[in-house]
């Protein structure tokens, strides 16, 4: 039987947020901020949604090559289990690697990097499309023989030590720093400091950085971020940006040779015509400054209030989605996405969002006297919508030009 692991964790999750949160605050370290952390969670919340509809065939491909191509016959012993589980964490940090070496493949693994902050919201900022290309790196596992649920329940918690990593609270752990994954290798790893691009890609043991030349220590301050800021709180051009600036880049470049390479160099290549390869950046002190648009205050209630509700809609999707008819497993998903996009839209106060808002609050009301649920969950949903449409009329009365993009 699979078990979702990463999904039963979610609870625990924000409970471990919200520890740090009351430290943060306890501290007055200001670690978090309103804007971004919404941003995370909502890549948190997507990537969970798009996940539904390709992890079973992308986990069919592994159990294939298990059941018909294996070479070896592997007992499910102590030995065989730990085998695994540096097998995975290697092939992780392949895989990690090579999303940082290879354009294509950083255009999906970027959105983990975009955030400016470092806090546990970071963990959960996911690509949407990662999970399409990163199952590859793990099949010499199922050649070899591994057992598919045990690959699977090493894979998550691979992925679930990596949540507690994204601190600042952590400095250092001591003798551990030489073997493990540390939140200090991690801050490394997250930085937009020149010394710190392309390091530490570990997942659970710093070893293999050590052992294959990727390793740094963390020493100057790290300023996190990706080098040319995403600028944006809107959770679909997160995952599309850098596509497009590859495209734009391939357009540009009469050679067909330039065309394919674009895609297969590392970040910061370009064409001889467009200057050749550009090294990132030093961070400028004096005028380094975090994307934080202004917008309306009276708009935070309404933000955090929309926010819950996408929460909660993509939990209950994420945790009944087996149960539901595909229309409304389909509707209810686009939903949650709309949600996660007005938050980041009424965030930045962008012009389109009025009549997005309206529109999505429309989309909610007809999914309740459409789609089958139960008789009291209507209710509730269709109060907190018509609420909604009140309450957004009122605040745009009161604020009724945003400002234009």
């Amino acid at each position: 039987m699979k078990v979702d692991y990463i999904a039963l964790s979610v609870p625990v999750f924000f409970i471990l947020i919200g520890i740090e949160l009351a430290y943060n605050f306890y501290k007055k370290l200001n670690y978090y901020r309103l804007n971004d952390s919404i941003a995370n969670l909502s890549q948190g919340i997507g990537q969970q949604l798009t996940g539904i509809f390709m992890k079973t065939a992308l986990f069919f491909g592994y159990k294939y090559i298990f059941e018909h191509w294996r070479l070896f016959e592997l007992p499910k012993t102590i030995w065989v289990w730990i085998l695994l589980f540096i097998g995975v964490d290697f092939f992780y940090y392949w895989f990690h690697r090579m999303s940082h070496e290879v354009n294509a493949l950083w255009a999906a693994h970027i959105v983990h990097h975009q955030s400016e902050e470092y806090n546990l919201t970071v963990a959960l900022r996911q690509s949407w499309f990662q999970g399409w290309f990163s199952w590859v790196f793990y099949l010499p596992l199922a050649f070899v023989g591994f057992d598919p649920i045990m690959f699977l329940t090493l894979s998550s918690f691979n992925t679930l030590y990596q949540f507690w990593i994204h601190t600042r609270a952590i400095k250092s752990m001591g003798f551990l720093e030489y073997i493990l994954n540390t939140p200090s290798h991690h801050r490394v790893h997250h930085g937009s400091n020149p010394k710190y691009i392309d390091k530490n890609h570990a997942g659970t043991l710093i070893i293999w950085d050590r052992f294959f030349g990727t390793f740094q220590k963390e020493e100057e301050e790290v300023y996190y971020g990706i080098t040319k800021p995403l600028a944006s709180w809107n959770p679909i051009w997160a995952n599309l940006h850098y596509w497009d600036d590859l495209v734009k880049t391939a357009k540009q470049s009469p050679k067909f040779s330039d065309k394919i390479k674009v895609f297969l160099k590392p970040p910061g290549w370009f064409p001889a015509h467009l200057g050749g390869f550009q090294n990132a950046p030093e961070i400028n002190v004096e005028t380094y400054k975090k994307y934080n648009p202004a917008y309306q205050s009276k708009l935070t209630a309404y933000v955090l209030i929309q926010f819950l509700v996408a929460l909660t809609a993509g939990s209950a999707i994420l945790f009944s989605y087996h149960k539901m008819e595909t229309v409304a497993l389909v509707s209810g998903a686009i939903f949650t996405i709309f949600t996660l996009i007005t938050c980041g839209a009424l965030l930045e106060q962008k012009a389109w969002q009025i009549r997005f808002e309206y529109f999505r609050l429309l989309f909610g009301i007809l999914l309740v006297l459409f789609l089958k649920f139960p008789v009291g969950y209507q209710v509730i949903f269709m109060a907190i919508q018509l609420i909604s449409v009140i309450w957004f009329f009122n605040l745009q009365k009161a604020n009724p030009n945003p400002d234009e993009d």
